[in-house]
């Protein structure tokens, strides 16, 4: 069946090419043979959620020639939901205000990547596609997600180098006792659900534990595998009700995809089941641990497949490697808020917690920033930064990693000496608070150089605004030390 894409508005703009077209008709044979009714339009938002709109079966094609519309506050919203920025007044300060669609919540437009069709195996009459947003014009938004991993990998690809990415994610499944749903918890945000866990934890990979939930992960994995992600493994964690999955290594916009499809696939396959599923970095809960999202990383030559990060003969490290490991040290603060995105994240990075409170880096050392894993001749040679934590954007983080670990490369710098005492007091310690994370990315030259002041704009406003919402905030830790006090 031919369905016409060439003639419509998104081929005619030049947003989807002829490879692009090819890959659309065969994802409207492939949606018609399977039975699709309806197609979920998503794009990655700046935290990492996928948001969009559910077509029925007779609207399909119409994507592919014209693309959605969607409202442009979708791009400009905190954690909480809220508009964070002025979208009502006629002008408006800062380089975001060249963003047009923000006056008067105009709209942005979706442009499917046809690449990214996924069958969803827990509701198999449906089926999500992932878009990239872009002006209604055509024109590219520099803070979209999908805009900033590619900018930020556009100067590897001219070289003929390739970042690939591994992942470790951790997070907790619950069960939900109480789903928050009375008229008074209707807030922004939503009040957090009632929730008791289903491990003790503080069993680290015993057996007995995941025979206890192998009806929950395995649903899990299933679906993982069913959505086209590449599990590697499936894991019991320290904490109680905590779990790990790892995946296969993958170039930087697949593994960000992988990511997000990953996160959303839980929440929704666990929620059917009538469990909570969470990536806070450091829930508020009794006992609870904290989720790290340990970010492996290497370099690869294209024309050779050769891994750069291999160590050379004698066991050092090689050029590439030892200039990487300088940069993500060197930019470690100021990539902070890319990687380490809410109030909440600052609060995992406490000394010996398998988490990292110092800017350092160590040969296989679970408590340094940076975890070293590379021996000579091992084409599974790589750098994991511990840093980020479960919650982050995908895209933003990886581009962080890219963008400081080139930048290191580029200037020549070399790795400092490995520590083995990775909370060591005389350290850099990595930032304390989103506060200040945020005065390092401001005060830093590295994605103004790179990605552009709008988008260095964009994100400061975001967190700036979600940060001021805390600070206005009274804690119950505040009303628990002064209110019988004074």
């Amino acid at each position: 069946m031919t369905y016409d894409l060439a003639t419509g508005r998104l081929a005619r703009m030049g947003l989807l090419d002829s490879e692009a077209l090819h890959q659309a008709g065969e994802v409207l044979e492939a949606a018609k043979s399977a039975g699709i009714e309806t197609l979920r339009v998503l794009f990655a938002d700046q935290h990492g959620i996928l948001r969009g709109k559910t077509l029925v079966v007779d609207a399909f094609a119409g994507l592919f020639r014209a693309g959605l519309n969607v409202p442009s506050t979708l791009l400009l919203k905190d954690t909480s939901h809220r508009t964070a920025f002025a979208v009502w007044e006629g002008e408006q300060g800062g380089e975001v205000d060249d963003f047009v669609p923000m006056r008067g919540a105009g709209d942005v437009l979706l442009v499917p990547r046809p690449e990214t069709f996924r069958v969803l195996p827990w509701s198999p009459h449906s089926a999500w596609i992932l878009c990239d947003p872009v002006q209604t014009d055509g024109s590219p938004i520099s803070f979209s997600s999908t805009q900033v991993l590619r900018r930020a990998t556009a100067d590897l690809d001219a070289q003929g180098l390739e970042a690939i990415f591994g992942l470790e994610v951790e997070f907790q499944i619950f069960e939900r006792l109480d789903p928050a749903l009375e008229h008074w918890q209707g807030v922004m945000p939503g009040a957090p659900v009632a929730t008791r866990n289903l491990t003790q934890g503080h069993q680290f990979l015993t057996e007995s534990r995941y025979s206890d939930c192998e009806a929950v992960l395995d649903d899990l994995r299933r679906n993982a595998q069913g959505l086209g992600l590449q599990v590697r493994s499936v894991e019991i964690e320290m904490g109680p009700s905590q779990f790990e999955f790892t995946f296969a290594p993958l170039p930087a916009l697949q593994q960000a995809d992988a990511m997000v499809c990953f996160r959303t696939m839980v929440k929704e396959v666990c929620s059917r089941a009538g469990l909570h599923a969470s990536f806070m970095a450091k829930p508020r809960l009794e006992n609870a641990m904290a989720n790290g999202w340990h970010l492996h990383q290497s370099l690869v030559e294209r024309s050779s497949g050769r891994n750069l990060f291999e160590t050379e003969a004698d066991g050092s490290l090689s050029a590439q490697a030892s200039g990487w490991i300088a940069g993500l040290l060197t930019h470690a603060a100021e990539c902070s808020l890319m990687i380490a995105p809410t109030v909440n994240s600052y609060k995992r990075y406490l000394p010996y917690q398998l988490a990292p409170d110092r800017i350092q880096w160590g040969w296989d050392n679970r408590g340094a920033m940076l975890r070293a894993l590379m021996q000579p001749g091992d084409a599974a040679s790589r750098i994991e930064n511990r840093a980020p934590d479960s919650s982050a954007n995908p895209y933003y983080a990886i581009a962080a990693q890219v963008l400081a670990g080139s930048a290191g490369m580029a200037a020549g710098l070399q790795a400092p000496a490995p520590t083995s005492s990775p909370y060591d007091v005389g350290a850099a310690r990595l930032p304390r608070s989103l506060g200040q994370a945020l005065e390092g990315f401001v005060g830093s030259d590295l994605f103004t150089a790179t990605l552009g002041g709008e988008f260095t704009s964009y994100l400061a406003q975001l967190k700036r605004f979600e940060w001021d919402r805390y600070l206005n905030t009274v804690s119950e830790w505040e009303q628990a030390e002064y209110f019988n006090l004074f």
